[in-house]
């Protein structure tokens, strides 16, 4: 089992939020590491696996002129992809992957291009990439090295945005304390 999808499940169990996933290359990977975790069901809500161009845009949400100029492998579709899987599966937290697994390259890009992306409950929808944060990566290996580390990165990114909130939090609740003794 993932390390870090088991951490994944707990912190969202203890803060009482969810989560929804948007894969492309991943093609269920990444809600696979989550569903292996046993408890998920408490923080999971689901996930659409988006392999195609057109339910990126008609199931997501992904702007069809932004899919149409710079193809479905590009950051802004990921941080579409994200806030969309998020809004359609009433989630607090939506994560997405889209990139080039191989053999060959796609829209333009090589293989080993790679944007996997979070959006969350505080992210502003209006920001130039569509809220949220992407990450860009540029991998090597075969086709299912790429798949994997692609759901290593995107859990990875979402379990520093639920550290980043908790210490944050905690930081809150401490000053608060302090403040009242």
């Amino acid at each position: 089992m993932n390390h870090r999808a088991a951490e994944i499940v707990r912190l969202l169990t203890v803060r009482g939020e969810t989560l929804a996933v948007a894969e492309s290359l991943t093609g269920g990977l990444v809600a696979a590491e989550i569903t292996a975790v046993a408890g998920a069901s408490r923080a999971f809500r689901g996930s659409v696996t988006a392999y195609a161009t057109d339910l990126k845009r008609d199931v997501l949400g992904v702007d069809a002129t932004l899919l149409e100029a710079r193809g479905a492998v590009d950051p802004q579709v990921a941080a579409q992809m994200a806030a969309g899987v998020r809004k359609a599966l009433g989630a607090d937290w939506g994560l997405a992957t889209t990139g080039v697994a191989g053999p060959d390259p796609q829209d333009g890009q090589p293989v080993g291009t790679v944007f996997v992306a979070v959006h969350g409950p505080f992210e502003e929808v209006s920001d130039e990439l569509g809220g949220g944060k992407v990450v860009s990566l540029r991998l090597n290996g075969d086709r299912a090295e790429i798949r994997m580390e692609s759901v290593r990165s995107v859990l990875a990114l979402l379990l520093r945005e639920l550290a980043g909130e908790q210490t944050g939090n905690e930081r809150a609740q401490d000053t608060e304390q302090n403040g009242g003794t």
